[in-house]
């Protein structure tokens, strides 16, 4: 006989981060029983953009309020087109797409976020229910409206005691006084692919040009002086591009050093940002993902600076974990339940974020 307390979910989640690697989707499946949560990735890949759509992308913070909502609606059909393909491709049927969409601006202290690709483009065409736009609930409510891949550390990696994600900035996530906390710590990827794209490379092979270079001393103390590094840990507090192109870019850029010596430089920043926030035990593991985990040598200087057990799971998790926990978010919105957390961004009380197109 069936148990018919447990449910079922087939969902599809959309995501692109701030380094623009590319589109995230991957197609989920969760099955909860009784407030327990299991999931498993059942199609998954990473969709390039194209030059035309990195430039549209990269511009996007630049255009005039028509422009700018003419993208918002023309990448909402592209999103719906790549889940039309990928659901044909894939021979699946999902019960719903759950789509973080594009940040374009993020500024948390003016009540504004913004993630382009409206859902009800992607609703028009692929014809399947579409859940998005997580973030602006929260930062109404006066929170950081990021991050919110926690809630999907609690529900469905709550065996490890920090799951830290190295994608465009790098975040941590884990409970503390019996609550579920998380932040920013530092950019990460955006700013490595950025100086390695003047190499003419995407990214840096396992870190080996950084590797390579040479730690630049006074670059690095003033790195590790910026101010958002002295705000208080365990507290909500959140980066975004304009944060970089302000405070971060210049820095960098006033040394006239090689782009080896700043990725070198930049790598030692992120080991240290990680290691002064996360205190960790040697009985404790933690759960490494993101584009970053394929970074061997980031990764060792971490290790370095850590004495818990690092976990670098299967590719399939590190490279999918935002997809799977964004589709996550969307199965919670179809519930009603919670899936913004006001411990991890600071927001006047928890909320259950997204708006739904049903077709």
């Amino acid at each position: 006989m069936t148990n018919i307390s447990i449910e079922k979910y087939d969902v599809i989640g959309l995501m692109s981060g701030t380094s623009l690697d590319g589109l995230d989707i991957a197609f989920c499946r969760f099955v909860v029983d009784k407030n327990r949560w299991k999931f498993s990735i059942l199609n998954a890949e990473t969709i390039p953009y194209s030059d035309e759509w990195l430039k549209r992308l990269n511009a996007a913070d630049s255009l005039s309020g028509f422009d700018f909502q003419q993208l918002h609606n023309d990448y909402g059909l592209y999103l719906g087109q790549c889940v039309a393909n990928f659901v044909t491709k894939n021979t699946i049927k999902p019960d719903l797409v759950s789509s973080h969409g594009h940040t374009v601006f993020h500024q948390p202290d003016k009540k504004i976020t913004v993630q382009i690709g409206a859902g009800a483009a992607i609703a028009s065409v692929c014809k399947i229910s579409v859940a998005n736009d997580f973030r602006t609930l929260d930062v109404l409510l006066g929170g950081q409206g990021a991050p919110l891949v926690p809630i999907g550390d609690k529900l469905l990696f709550n065996e490890f005691d920090y799951c830290l994600n190295l994608g465009g900035f790098a975040n941590v996530s884990y409970e503390y006084n019996n609550k579920r906390i998380a932040y920013d710590i530092c950019p990460a990827n955006i700013v490595l692919n950025h100086y390695v794209s003047q190499l003419n490379k995407k990214y840096d092979d396992k870190g080996k040009i950084a590797e390579s270079g040479k730690i630049n001393t006074k670059l690095l103390t003033e790195l590790n002086q910026l101010a958002f590094y002295h705000l208080p840990a365990n507290q909500p507090k959140s980066l975004g591009k304009e944060w970089i192109l302000k405070n971060l870019l210049p820095l960098i850029d006033s040394y006239p050093i090689s782009i080896e010596d700043i990725l070198r430089t930049f790598c030692e920043h992120i080991a240290i940002q990680i290691s002064s926030v996360i205190k960790t035990e040697k009985s404790s593991k933690m759960l490494i993902t993101g584009g970053g985990a394929y970074n061997t040598f980031l990764i060792d200087l971490i290790k370095n600076k850590h004495s818990s057990e690092i976990v670098l799971p299967e590719p399939q998790i590190i490279e999918f974990k935002e997809a799977l926990i964004f589709a996550l978010l969307g199965v919670l919105r179809l519930k009603n339940e919670i899936n913004c957390l006001r411990s991890v961004t600071g927001a006047t009380e928890d909320s259950c974020g997204g708006s739904l197109y049903t077709i």
